[in-house]
């Protein structure tokens, strides 16, 4: 029997792991991935964080990657440095079906049978199920449509126009990458104000946002409830220039398609041999049962802290801060996950949800 098991073993879970070993607990990481590092080895070949380095260390140990702004082989290798250094325990190719209680204990389904503990923390992060629109099913069967979680590089794509659409940081790097090979490349949903440099007046945009005090901004306090409400910038690409080039075309939102006719609403295509959906993800917690979910699909929780007893969240978006479900940002959300915990553990009653300090 675990006094813990941790759902996830990525950045979020891993900095729980790290808080829980010295809790003194007994507790098991467990995840469906075939290797440590394998949720960032899925995705694109060429991903650079926009984060430099020194932004990017778990709790206890500083992240010495040989690049300034990490790759994904970088992160998957500290990572894996990660579990080695501190010995979690990490059970992988081990995917959670369900969760339910046995009496006063949680039992998790898994294909490989039964898991039971006491406490369970949700690790899982923010990308679950790739959101595409119900309109792709339209597109000729000749068009090669892919999501940006299933891309790798241009190498998967027929030759021809390619449209990609989405306007966030995976949207605009997987764009410029296919504009370098030359094609003729449709954007759609990237809006070029919306971007900033990776460094400003000598210091990274990092040292600013972190001296301004940015990134620890609640989500509770006003300036932080106006930012989550607003779209996220592009970091580290200029956009403007990107949209200038002579082989990409802007485009307005895309709206429907029927065969091989796309219809924004500026315009119509025809041409498109290829789409890139980096349109995002939908939030999955339906293995939970009934756990009570918030208008954006997340489970409610205060910092972690769920309204189910023995039932904890890390790594979700805005969790508490816009650092919440990123690899620099989870530590802070562990190391109050820690102190909650210590401090349930010795005290005569529970502490009420959100009355922790």
């Amino acid at each position: 029997m675990y006094d813990y098991i941790v759902v996830g073993g990525s950045q979020a879970g891993l900095a729980m792991g790290y808080q829980l070993k010295k809790l003194g607990v007994r507790f098991l990481i467990v995840d469906s991935g075939d290797e440590i590092g394998s949720a960032w080895l899925n995705r694109w070949d060429s991903l650079t964080l926009f984060t430099p380095k020194q932004y990017n260390g778990l709790p206890g140990l500083a992240y010495q990657g040989p690049n300034e702004y990490p790759t994904k082989y970088d992160v998957a290798a500290y990572l894996s440095e990660y579990v080695s250094t501190f010995n979690l325990p990490i059970q992988l190719q081990t995917t959670v079906q369900a969760l339910h209680k046995n009496n006063q204990n949680y039992v998790l389904d898994t294909p490989l049978g039964e898991l039971q503990c006491k406490n369970v923390v949700v690790a899982t992060g923010p990308f679950h199920t790739p959101s595409i629109p119900g309109f792709a099913a339209n597109i000729d069967s000749n068009i090669t449509q892919i999501h940006s979680s299933a891309y790798k590089s241009p190498q998967q794509l027929q030759a021809g126009d390619t449209l990609v659409v989405g306007g966030g940081d995976s949207g605009v790097q997987i764009l410029s990458e296919i504009a370098d090979t030359g094609r003729v490349c449709f954007s759609s949903g990237v809006n070029s104000l919306a971007s900033l440099p990776q460094s400003f007046l000598g210091k990274t945009l990092w040292w600013w946002l972190k001296n301004l005090g940015v990134l620890s901004l609640s989500k509770h306090s006003y300036l932080g409830k106006q930012i989550a409400k607003r779209m996220q910038p592009v970091i580290g690409t200029n956009v403007k220039k990107l949209l200038a080039r002579d082989n990409v075309k802007q485009v307005g939102r895309t709206v429907s398609a029927e065969s091989n006719l796309i219809t924004f609403s500026d315009t119509e295509v025809r041409s498109i041999k290829n789409i890139v959906w980096a349109t995002g993800y939908k939030p999955d917690f339906s293995w939970l049962g009934n756990v009570k979910l918030d208008e954006q699909g997340y489970p409610e929780n205060y910092r972690g802290v769920s309204a189910v007893q023995g039932l904890y969240f890390i790594g979700l978006p805005w969790m508490h801060t816009r650092g919440s479900a990123t690899l620099g940002g989870v530590g802070k959300d562990s190391e109050y996950l820690h102190k909650y915990i210590a401090n349930l553990t010795s005290a005569t009653e529970n502490v009420p949800v959100g009355n922790f300090a």
